[in-house]
C-alpha cells in the first residue's frame, strides 16, 4: 500500500489524540463533552481547526469569543493567544492541523515518547 490509514477514536468522552505526526504536519483529534475546554495558551504553529460536530466557543487574542459550528474551518496564525471551550449542550469534536509540526525533532520542542 502506498497510503497510510489513520483511524481516530470514535466516542463521546474527552479525547485528545495525535492522529498524524510528520515533519510537515501535525494533526490532533479532540472530543470535548459539554463544559470541557482547553487551558488558555498560545499557538505554536500555523493552525487550522476543523469543527466536525457540535459548537466550538473560541476566543482569540483579546477578541470577543465566537461560536463556530460543524463544517467550519478556522485558520489561526502562529503565536496567537487562544481559548477553546464547549459551552453547548452537545459533544464538540474537531481536528487541529498544525503546519509545520512544531514538535518534530529538531524543530522547537522535542516529540514526547
Amino acid at each position: 500500500m502506498i497510503e497510510t490509514v489513520h483511524s481516530p477514536i470514535q466516542q463521546n468522552t474527552r479525547t485528545i489524540e495525535t492522529v498524524v505526526s510528520a515533519e510537515s504536519i501535525l494533526i490532533n483529534h479532540m472530543i470535548m463533552p459539554t463544559g470541557e475546554g482547553l487551558p488558555e495558551h498560545y499557538t505554536n504553529a500555523h493552525v487550522n481547526m476543523v469543527v466536525l460536530r457540535g459548537t466550538m466557543n473560541l476566543r482569540l487574542g483579546d477578541q470577543v469569543s465566537v461560536d463556530y459550528q460543524a463544517g467550519q474551518i478556522i485558520e489561526i496564525p502562529n503565536n496567537t493567544k487562544m481559548n477553546v471551550n464547549n459551552f453547548s449542550d452537545g459533544t464538540l469534536e474537531f481536528y487541529v492541523v498544525k503546519t509545520p509540526n512544531p514538535n518534530w525533532p529538531g524543530k522547537g520542542e522535542k516529540k514526547n515518547g
